[in-house]
């Protein structure tokens, strides 16, 4: 994942609801319970961990048995010790009591908690970067000794490994164009870690790393499931011998039935809040849906110049909900005034907010009637809200606005589908128009019109908006 280029706007669920979710979390829940039942008897090592001793009580008490039960309740407590819900009082000793934070779990706000389950977040993540180091040991040794030098295991690889699939999870979760909340195949995941994005069919070594990188991710998910990070469907046990066929098109469509043998990961709206937690640690810029909605209008419309359609409104209607409706429609359009080359595109998002707001606004956008830059979509507003007694524009505004509207566009979208119909369009209603347009009084006049020329598939259309963008050009100099 790309630190320059901007993430779409996340979709938090509220506080409280993600809060309830992080003390339901088998792990954090878990962990909770063996800080309660910890008591002055209770011993660890040097690093915290409860000894081997007092392993087989601490999983009686969280209702665990069979073989793994020992080592899942030596991870509740490490996370309790990690997290603060223990308190290692005497080390040499080897004593604990109850953390500070364990009462922040029934007596603390919703951040509070939220806060004590990002670091278990992190003390999980942290581990599923470890590899199982008895199986690297036993594949080193030959029989007459460990060299642990030829160990196979970058820690900062496989931490900068298990990152990326997390940011590409986040990304596919967050973006408009992804599978949203639903589930992603494993194979799509790790693939997206390998393959090259310029390659067309993947090589035998690809195949095989992806292949690796699935298994990796399997044990990985496992271990994040139960902090409540994804939701996660195990790759079939019965398929391991040849993961190689899921890997083979990624991108391509597949059956789903047969898909999800291999692998299916959710992240869930607690995993979107903690990835989105540790994202904005690392220093990126990772924005959420409501973020803006007590700034300022002009804050508004920069902010969501780069959210896809969907997440701009919603941010929108979050902004609108907390102002009233007539001040806030005020507000919207002394925002969208101006003649800088960002004016344009503003007074498009003005547009789109206004359609927003109901007919409380209307004396507004009456106040604007004659103002040269904002007449013209107040015409629009109040005339599409069947409004009576509006004037007709002039000539001059409907040209600026015309300008106006095509220069947002262009800075919104580029050459589009979408604007090249309009350029057609324009043309064909106006056989005139390129004899007025390069008159209009408009900053963007002479970029609009060399557009319009670049755009029309006509090529006598387009030499006509070529020499009205020079005439244009001409009288901005003069």
């Amino acid at each position: 994942m790309s630190d320059s280029s901007p993430l779409p706007p996340a979709r938090l669920h509220p506080e409280a609801e993600l809060a309830r979710d992080a003390l339901s979390t088998p792990l954090l829940s878990s962990a909770a319970r063996l800080a309660r039942w910890a008591g002055p008897d209770t011993r660890v090592d040097a690093g915290g961990g409860l000894v081997d001793e007092q392993l087989p009580a601490a999983a009686e008490a969280l209702g665990l048995s069979g073989e793994d039960a020992a080592a899942d309740a030596s991870e509740a407590w490490r996370v309790a010790v990690d997290t603060g819900l223990v308190e290692v009082v005497d080390e040499e000793a080897g004593t604990v009591a109850a953390g500070a934070d364990l009462a922040l779990l029934t007596g603390g706000s919703p951040q509070d908690v939220l806060a004590v389950w990002l670091g278990a977040l992190e003390t999980v993540v942290a581990d599923a970067s470890v590899p199982d180091l008895d199986d690297l040991v036993e594949a080193v040794d030959t029989g007459d000794g460990i060299d642990l030098s030829s160990l196979d295991w970058n820690p900062e690889a496989e931490s900068e490994f298990l990152d990326g699939v997390l940011g590409n999870l986040y990304l596919l979760t967050v973006n408009e164009d992804g599978p949203g909340d639903g589930t992603v195949p494993l194979p799509a995941l790790a693939a997206s870690m390998i393959v090259p994005s310029d390659m067309g069919e993947p090589t035998n070594d690809i195949l095989e790393q992806v292949s690796d990188a699935m298994m990796r991710l399997d044990d990985q998910f496992r271990m994040l499931e139960p902090v409540g990070l994804v939701e996660y469907q195990p790759v079939d046990e019965s398929l391991m011998a040849d993961v190689e066929e899921a890997a083979e098109e990624p991108s391509a469509p597949v059956d789903e039935t047969d898909v999800s043998r291999y692998g299916m990961v959710r992240l869930t709206p607690l995993g979107l809040y903690g990835l989105r937690a540790r994202l904005l640690e690392a220093g990126l810029e990772a924005p959420a849906v409501g973020d803006l909605a007590d700034k300022g209008a002009d804050a508004l419309f920069d902010g969501t110049a780069t959210f896809p359609p969907a997440a701009a409104q919603a941010e929108t209607e979050q902004w609108l909900a907390r102002r009233d409706p007539l001040a806030a429609a005020r507000e919207l359009l002394a925002a969208a005034r101006g003649s800088d080359t960002g004016a344009p595109l503003r007074r498009l998002h003005c547009q789109q907010a206004l359609s927003l707001v109901g007919a409380q606004a209307e004396p507004a956008l009456r106040e604007v009637l004659d103002d040269a830059e904002l007449g013209g979509l107040a015409r629009v507003w109040l005339t599409e809200r069947g409004a009576t007694d509006v004037p007709a524009p002039s000539g001059d505004m409907v040209f600026w606005l015309t300008v106006d509207t095509i220069a947002a566009q262009l800075a919104a979208e580029g050459n589009s589908e979408e604007l090249r119909a309009l350029v057609e369009g324009l043309a064909q209603q106006h056989s005139a128009f390129f004899t007025t347009a390069w008159r209009v009084d408009h900053p963007a006049t002479a970029d609009v019109l060399e557009a319009m020329g670049r755009l029309h598939p006509d090529k006598k259309i387009a030499k006509e908006a070529r020499k009205a963008a020079f005439k244009a050009r001409s009288q901005q100099g003069s």
